[in-house]
């Protein structure tokens, strides 16, 4: 069997998505980091962009993440996000319409969130 991590990423407001996985990759303050079984223990900052997970039957899950904290230690990885969406629960169009309004306001804060949104929700398609 292949080595395995427990993976729990949480929003402020519900579980995201939970289970097993063989790496997982997300933007922490420091940069793109990814996280396998055995990895040293970890604290960081989550910085706004997809988070993107291999589980262990072979699937990837992706998921819009904005703000929070990244934790490791004993193969246990807890993701807690301020805000965070599966690729899967993201209406592309309504990204794409919320992005050229953030343009058009000149709102980086709300560009970003979009792009972020968006980026997500096409690579987990």
């Amino acid at each position: 069997m292949a080595a395995e991590l427990h993976v729990a990423l949480v929003a402020a407001d519900r579980e995201v998505w939970s289970g097993e996985a063989t790496l997982v990759v997300a933007r922490t303050t420091s940069g793109d980091i990814g996280v396998m079984p055995g990895h040293q223990p970890l604290l960081g900052v989550l910085e706004s962009g997809p988070v993107t997970i291999r589980t262990s039957e072979g699937s990837t899950v992706v998921a819009a993440v904005h703000g929070g904290f990244i934790s490791f230690a004993d193969n246990k990885l807890s993701l807690l996000a301020e805000i965070a969406e599966l690729a899967d629960e993201i209406d592309v169009q309504r990204a794409e319409q919320e992005l050229a309004r953030a343009k058009a306001e000149d709102d980086t804060e709300a560009e970003r969130r979009a792009d972020v949104r968006l980026r997500a929700a096409t690579a987990g398609r």
